[in-house]
């Protein structure tokens, strides 16, 4: 036998393991399910008012039960560890993340998969309380008006001046985003923050001129 031959068998001898047990297995998918249903709950609460996509929920628990077992078969070899690599090289996801909050949910579950995968249950339970309180004392802060976009429709071109000094009444901070004149009138849309939009719809429609008047609440980008 060559020295070649020597040192590789010495190489996969040294870093191929015995095997992992049964009871090994179960017990690190049995704590990965236990955190990634924390997971799913803690979501679950987080979008109570918002927006609930019940299939991404349900894939945080599916991932986090995947990753643990892909750790659990690259700890077993360091051959099939070494070929998983080469094929998850080649895996592209192509589905877009809108929320930044579901991207975190999702690394969230990733990283339980890695740590209850290498076995380290504490820092698993320790970091998933920590990720919580976080959320939930973050998520209590107090945030501005929400913005707002106005629409005004009016039958006379030269009634803008009019229509924004009516805004400076009720708010100081307010953006024209678009303007269209034509031989009709003059459209408006008005991105601003208002408390008692009401009572500026009401102004807004006391103005000789004015066809119509729309407040419509948005969570988008804003420019103020």
């Amino acid at each position: 036998m060559s020295t070649r031959d020597v040192l590789k068998e010495s190489f996969i001898r040294n870093f191929t393991a015995e095997g992992v047990s049964t009871a090994d297995i179960f017990l690190v998918l049995g704590v990965t399910l236990a955190i990634s249903l924390y997971i799913f709950f803690v979501y679950r609460i987080i979008t109570r008012n918002g927006f609930y996509n019940k299939s991404f929920n349900i894939s945080l628990a599916a991932v986090a039960m995947i990753t643990a077992a892909i750790i659990i078969t690259i700890q077993s070899s360091i051959v099939v560890s070494l070929g998983m690599v080469g094929a998850l090289s080649i895996v592209r996801f192509r589905t877009a993340v809108k929320d930044p909050m579901d991207l975190m949910f999702m690394f969230w579950a990733i990283a339980i998969g890695i740590i209850c995968g290498a076995g380290l249950y504490s820092v698993a339970i320790l970091v998933s309380f920590i990720i919580t309180i976080v959320i939930f004392v973050l998520d209590q802060f107090p945030v501005v008006n929400a913005p707002a976009i106005l629409v005004v429709r009016a039958a006379q071109n030269d009634i803008e001046k009019n229509i924004t000094d009516i805004i400076s009444d009720y708010t100081k901070h307010y953006k024209v985003k678009s303007r269209n004149m034509s031989v009709d009138g003059l459209n408006m849309v008005i991105e601003l923050r208002v408390k008692d939009g009401g009572a500026l719809l009401s102004g807004i429609y006391e103005l000789e001129g004015v066809d119509y008047a729309s407040l419509l609440d948005h969570d988008g980008d804003v420019t103020f």
